[in-house]
């Protein structure tokens, strides 16, 4: 098959069977590999839908700039969607943030500019704000608000689920960053399937969905510290908590299995094997895995001595 565009290669991403742990009461568990993205992560498909939707909608012009805070992922999907589309881009992220991430973004030819570790993501929107004052050039499509964001999920995430499945599973779990990945899918599985139950996986360490407090912590990608404006609170059934160690522990044994993925991969697979424990067998539990390891391997997760200690454990 021949694509016109590298755009053409955002979703229809594989659904891969997971191996159970050896216990005969244990659901089945699937994990949707959005790492098959051209840019490799799930944040792919929200920005194509927010650019695209912006340049219907009159809001990206000729002169825009667009400026965005991001963790990493919707940078990196972002740099790739401008670079297509030739609009120039601006992303602000934490200075934690893997350094793998930031390589990417300007190997795309946008701009990066790095806010505090202790600030948070918090701090990245505050400079947000701070560049959009200055510029009435600039633009952020503001991924915590845009319905553009849950919408794609709705439309396509979701569906792909179902056609590969055959079937609504009995439970979904997502890690929560914007909320997006889980409102739109487990909306679209609501609307067919009321009894699906539906998980929400936040970091231990900041338990802002559970009514804690935001807290630094290592699992890139969820817990920003927020209720973001497009997660639907209603949806959900659980907020499942993770630790980093136990995030940590499942991405490495993920590794060791063929499949090399990000922290929050592993805290939503270890949320993934906690839900289909508890649901029994015959059932389907269905998590997304939100992108790939190759963009940690300068973190503590895979660090040589790191990971060497830990097996001998």
């Amino acid at each position: 098959m021949i694509y016109q565009n590298v755009s053409e290669l955002i979703g229809k991403t594989p659904l891969v069977k997971l191996e159970n742990p050896n216990e005969r009461e244990f659901a089945d568990v699937f994990v949707k590999l959005e790492y098959f993205n051209i840019g490799k992560s799930v944040k792919d498909r929200i920005a194509l839908n927010m650019v695209e939707t912006a340049i219907r909608e009159g809001k990206i012009t000729a002169r825009t700039t667009l400026v965005e805070a991001s963790s990493g992922n919707t940078g990196i999907g972002l740099a790739i969607v401008c670079a297509v589309k030739k609009i120039p881009l601006i992303v602000i992220l934490p200075e934690v943030v893997s350094c793998e991430r930031k390589q990417l973004i300007r190997a795309y030819g946008a701009t990066v500019i790095e806010t505090s570790a202790s600030g948070g993501i918090a701090a990245s929107f505050e400079k947000m704000e701070e560049l959009l004052r200055e510029n009435q050039n600039y633009l952020s499509l503001r991924q915590f608000e845009n319905r553009a964001n849950p919408q794609i999920h709705f439309q396509t995430t979701a569906p792909e689920i179902i056609r590969a499945l055959g079937a609504v599973p009995e439970a979904f779990v997502a890690g929560v960053g914007t909320g997006g990945t889980l409102t739109g899918v487990g909306s679209h599985f609501r609307e067919l399937k009321k009894e699906v139950k539906i998980f929400a996986v936040e970091p231990e360490k900041s338990p802002v969905l559970s009514g804690g407090i935001a807290s630094p912590h290592k699992i890139q990608g969820i817990g920003a510290g927020i209720i973001p404006e497009v997660l639907d609170t209603t949806l959900y059934d659980e907020v499942l908590r993770v630790t980093e160690e136990e995030a940590i522990t499942q991405t490495r044994k993920l590794a060791e299995k063929g499949l090399l993925l990000g922290i929050s991969s592993g805290a939503a697979i270890h949320a993934a094997f906690d839900v289909a424990r508890k649901i029994g067998a015959n059932k389907h539990v269905v998590v997304v895995a939100a992108d790939n390891g190759e963009r940690y391997l300068s973190t503590d997760i895979f660090a040589q001595k790191n990971y060497e200690e830990a097996k001998n454990e």
